[in-house]
């Protein structure tokens, strides 16, 4: 019977039983990676029936440790970090589980068949793993380009490999290899308890002043079952410190500048760091230069440029690590249109003169002139010039003068005249007409146009205010209540000045509540309003044809008429309705006699509207019968509908 004997260590020597023979042992080398189950072959051409014994060991150092016995095809591991992670397969063949890094060594299957010498098959495990994606980080100090011996400028690290994975830097898509006193490649590699490796790299490198733009990276090369393979950090950009050649001034924007505009007047150098900045400005009765104020790191910012900033202007620049100075001018201008000016500033003139305006304007670039009007913003000629003939009461008013300098855009600036038409007062129409309700209070407004200044009275009492529309207009607005008086005689506005007088009559009358009519706003409101504006139409003492704004008096008749097409409307649904009871057959027609159209008893208490019409004959024609037949006087207060034709 077999037993089953454990050999955690056996020392192999020479003439020893259980050494192999003389032949050469076959050998294979299998690669898997971290995590995998391997499978350990013996030789197949070694013989592991039930009569041999089959042992299993793995190599340390000159030692062959035990780890696995076969007995008539049974197989025990022995204790030990093996124990638990072989499994016996077909013959003696075994299966590592997870395999780790410290799985890299050699296994050898020992076979001795009774009457023969041991034979042994040595298996080679190579376990790889591939690293982390690498990290790299620059030298947070940065790279002076002035020091005389290497400095540091990134470092690379890969986690968790194994083998130790290689390490390459470059720049620029370049590789880098150390050289003396110009580049250094350190390296510190770290054991994990795992068995994996982090290995970290240091590059040490004297840099130029071209490398301020110079891309690093590193790269890790390491070995998976079947192949190389290989990763790369992302690229970055370090640091470099390098004294400065020369400054220069520079004015932001870079366009032709106007007052108002906002400026920076800003120092720049092609050193790193920045050297310190003086900005200054030359006086220019003197000639001496003054250090300027609010300039902070050389910039000098002018929220709103004016002109007194132009002038000439000078940025220093001085390193103190090397003690180079630097200089660099800029002539600074800021454009301007000021005192623009129009003679005669308030000109009066009457009505058929002719006028001359001019104008003018200081500026630091040749000036453009062109008028426009006010009220209109029309230009109506180019030039610093104006002519105006034959003046009548519509030329008056604000004419406005503009000045601009093509060269700069935006650059420009105006000047208001108003000019003066004397004349007599001018208003509206000589009557007007609104609709009003009895005692309620309406608000009655008159607009009169002269020179000097017209003076407006109301033949009736009431609360007047009154504005300036403009510097030749005036609105007087009278609020009265309405009473018999004021509706049989209306009111009057009446409009005097040294040159004239006018006036215009304002006729209320009262709205018929019998009358059909749809409801407005401005019927339903408490307060009724009217204005009176200039015309010529009313006004023989003016000239001129203002235009004449729509009366209330329009309105009411609009409304008038609108009323009669609703009845019209409503007549024609009633007779729509009767002509669908009769197709129905719920009506008896075609008897004899009339038939008299009655309500029922539920709409006897629903309030009825009678029509009453004063219209003309011809008005009257849209209430025939359908053969146009007149109604006869006596039937005019009845209502028949004869539906038998």
């Amino acid at each position: 019977m077999d037993t089953w004997t454990y050999a955690p260590s056996i020392k192999v020597s020479s003439g020893s039983e259980g050494v192999p023979d003389e032949a050469e042992p076959v050998r294979e080398i299998l690669e898997y990676k971290v995590g995998d189950n391997a499978h350990l072959n013996c030789d197949s051409s070694l013989p592991t029936d039930n009569l041999s014994h089959v042992d299993w060991f793995f190599k340390y150092k000159d030692q062959h440790i035990r780890i696995f016995q076969v007995r008539r095809g049974q197989g025990q591991a022995d204790p030990g970090e093996y124990q638990h992670r072989l499994t016996l397969l077909d013959g003696a063949n075994l299966s590592l589980s997870q395999v780790t890094p410290k799985d890299e060594r050699t296994f050898i299957c020992q076979v001795k068949a009774p009457g023969t010498h041991a034979r042994e098959k040595y298996t080679q495990l190579h376990i790889y793993k591939a690293p982390k994606e690498p990290t790299i980080q620059a030298s947070a100090s940065g790279i002076s380009v002035i020091s005389q011996v290497p400095q540091e400028v990134a470092t690379c690290t890969g986690e968790d490999g194994f083998p130790i994975p290689r390490v390459t830097w470059y720049k620029n898509r370049k590789p880098l290899k150390e050289e003396k006193n110009r580049v250094i490649i350190s390296e510190l590699r770290t054991k994990e308890s795992s068995g994996l490796y982090t290995v970290r790299s240091t590059l040490w490198a004297q840099l130029e002043k071209e490398d301020k733009e110079a891309l690093f990276y590193c790269e890790l090369s390491y070995r998976l079952p079947g192949g190389d393979h290989m990763k790369e950090s992302q690229e970055i950009n370090v640091t470099v410190y390098y004294p400065m050649e020369k400054v220069w001034l520079e004015v932001i924007p870079n366009r032709l500048l106007k007052e108002g505009d906002r400026v920076e007047l800003r120092c720049l150098s092609d050193g790193n760091p920045q050297p310190h900045f003086t900005l200054r400005k030359q006086d220019p009765t003197s000639l001496s230069w003054l250090e300027l104020e609010n300039v902070s790191e050389g910039v000098l910012v002018l929220e709103q440029a004016q002109r007194h900033h132009s002038g000439l202007y000078e940025c220093l620049g001085l390193d103190f690590e090397t003690g180079v100075e630097a200089t660099d001018q800029q002539q600074l201008l800021v454009n301007y249109v000021s005192n623009v000016q129009v003679q005669p500033k308030a000109p009066v003139k009457s009505e058929g003169s002719s006028l001359k305006l001019n104008c003018s304007a200081e500026s630091s670039q040749p000036v453009v002139f062109h008028w426009k009007r006010e009220k209109t913003e029309e230009t109506l000629k180019n030039g610093s010039v104006l002519h105006l003939t034959n003046l009548t009461r519509e030329a008056g008013g604000g004419y406005l003068c503009v000045a601009s300098v093509p060269k700069v855009p935006g650059l420009k600036h105006t000047q208001l005249v108003n000019v003066t038409i004397n004349g007599s007062p001018w208003v509206m129409a000589k009557e007007e007409r609104i609709w009003v309700r009895e005692n309620e209070e309406v608000n009655l407004t008159c607009e009169v146009s002269g020179q000097p200044r017209p003076t407006i009275s109301w033949s009736v009492n009431g609360t007047v205010h009154e504005h300036d529309k403009d510097f030749q207009t005036v609105l007087s607005t009278l609020t009265v209540q309405v009473i018999p008086d004021l509706l049989e005689k209306g009111a009057v506005c009446q409009a005097s000045n040294s040159l004239g007088s006018n006036k215009t009559t304002i006729f209320l009358e009262l709205v018929n509540l019998t009358t059909l009519t749809i409801p407005t706003e401005d019927t339903s409101s408490s307060q009724s309003t009217t204005t009176s504006s200039p015309s010529a139409k009313g006004n023989s003492t003016s000239t001129g044809d203002p235009v004449k704004k729509a009366g209330t008096k329009q309105e009411s008749k609009g409304v008038v008429i609108v009323a009669v097409i609703v009845c019209i409307l409503l007549l024609a649904v009633l007779g729509a309705v009767l002509y669908f009871l009769y197709k129905k057959g719920k009506m008896p027609c075609g008897r004899s006699g009339k038939q008299e159209i009655t309500l029922p008893l539920a709409r006897k208490n629903e309030i009825v509207v009678e029509v009453k019409s004063d219209k003309l004959p011809e008005e009257m024609g849209l209430l025939q019968g359908s053969n146009g037949d007149k109604r006869a006087p006596r039937d005019q207060g009845e209502k028949y509908i004869d539906l038998r034709n």
